[in-house]
């Protein structure tokens, strides 16, 4: 028992020193250090909302989350007094809204507004 646990501590001991000097001798001289990141960007200007608003409103035991960026209403959340939330959404910003029972349908699908004629 003794001479497999001394052969297991060498193996261990060794399998720890030989990556530590291949990479020492595959090293490059003329390495340089990583720069810096570069700082954060600043806020928008002109009052562009970055994150949604959200007005909260309490009507017959049910609960209603409007959420607004820039003023424009993409989506509500109704939480009825008895039964599950569902979510009413403006995924084209024709202001027609669809209803989903369940906001995680799986799929991840960017929305990004790339460019609008305002």
């Amino acid at each position: 028992m003794r001479p497999l646990l001394s052969a297991a501590l060498i193996a261990v001991s060794l399998a720890a020193a030989v990556p530590a000097a291949f990479a020492q001798a595959n090293r490059p001289s003329n390495l340089q250090p990583i720069p810096e990141p570069p700082p954060p960007p600043e806020p928008l200007e002109g009052g562009v909302a970055v994150e949604p608003q959200v007005t909260i409103l309490q009507r017959n035991g049910e609960t209603v989350e409007e959420h607004r960026v820039n003023g424009k209403l993409y989506m509500i959340k109704v939480t009825p007094s008895h039964g599950v939330p569902y979510y009413l959404m403006d995924e084209t910003g024709s202001g027609a809204m669809t209803r989903y029972d369940d906001l995680d349908s799986g799929l991840r699908v960017p929305k990004w507004v790339i460019f609008s004629f305002d």
